[in-house]
């Protein structure tokens, strides 16, 4: 992965990552209150902290495409940093899907129980149908699920196809599915793996990765939602919520 941190970075870099530490601290404080706003101005607010979130980082955002729909909806995207989460709850506030080890990140394993993450423990495959079940009651009830299907982050430079179970709950509910599209990119334009979280890993060493990048830009790609009913089993769904273009394009740049 990139590295650019330099002895000249270091001060920016400490100074972003206490920025990041303000605004999620200020995140925690006002958390009573903004939940007893009304829908409207408390998805507003939250779309606003985790953009602030972003920008604290000393990433960039650029959101594009179509709107996203009131109700029940599965939101599903490629995975490759902490940062998508943020990224994701900017284009609508909404429960995560997440694996259990999260909960132990610090203060973000409070905020994402909190916040009703629905995490999946991804070595008990007995416990994936309940899990699906419960998703697909949080989408017959109205809200909004982000998922990253490929199950694991990846560099973005390369990515995995989707699995399939998560999109059981989309058929089973009926809410439609909302693709999106995450890229990193540099000042310059070319894909970026600095914000890439993988392999072994930590929480604070990709952190730091971030804080000492200049030039991050966050890409957000929302794409037009798909009818869950128009595709009679989650592979045929699964499939199109990726789209086959984009995952062959990938696998082609990496393995030529």
């Amino acid at each position: 992965m990139e590295s650019t941190a330099s002895w000249t970075a270091v001060p920016r870099a400490v100074l972003r990552l206490a920025a990041v530490l303000a605004v999620v601290l200020t995140g925690v404080l006002l958390a009573p209150g903004i939940a007893r706003m009304r829908a409207v101005p408390r998805d507003r607010m939250i779309r606003r902290w985790c953009r602030a979130v972003v920008r604290a980082s000393g990433v960039r955002t650029r959101i594009t495409g179509t709107a996203v729909p009131t109700g029940g909806l599965l939101l599903v995207a490629n995975h490759i940093s902490w940062l998508d989460i943020p990224l994701l709850a900017a284009v609508r506030p909404a429960r995560m899907l997440a694996k259990t080890e999260v909960r132990a990140w610090p203060v973000a394993g409070a905020l994402a129980a909190r916040g009703g993450t629905l995490f999946i423990e991804r070595d008990r495959l007995r416990a994936l149908p309940g899990t699906v079940t419960r998703i697909a009651e949080a989408l017959h009830a109205g809200a909004a699920v982000v998922a990253f299907p490929e199950g694991s982050t990846w560099c973005g430079r390369a990515q995995g196809r989707f699995r399939r179970a998560v999109f059981q709950a989309a058929l089973d509910s009926g809410a439609p599915v909302q693709p999106v599209r995450v890229h990193y990119r540099s000042s310059g334009g070319e894909e970026s793996t600095a914000a890439a979280f993988v392999g072994d890993d930590s929480l604070l060493a990709s952190l730091w990765r971030v804080a000492t990048t200049r030039g991050l830009v966050a890409e957000v790609e929302v794409r037009p939602p798909i009818a869950s009913r128009n595709h009679p089993d989650r592979r045929g769904l699964a499939a199109a919520a990726q789209g086959a273009p984009d995952w062959v394009r990938a696998q082609t740049a990496v393995h030529p």
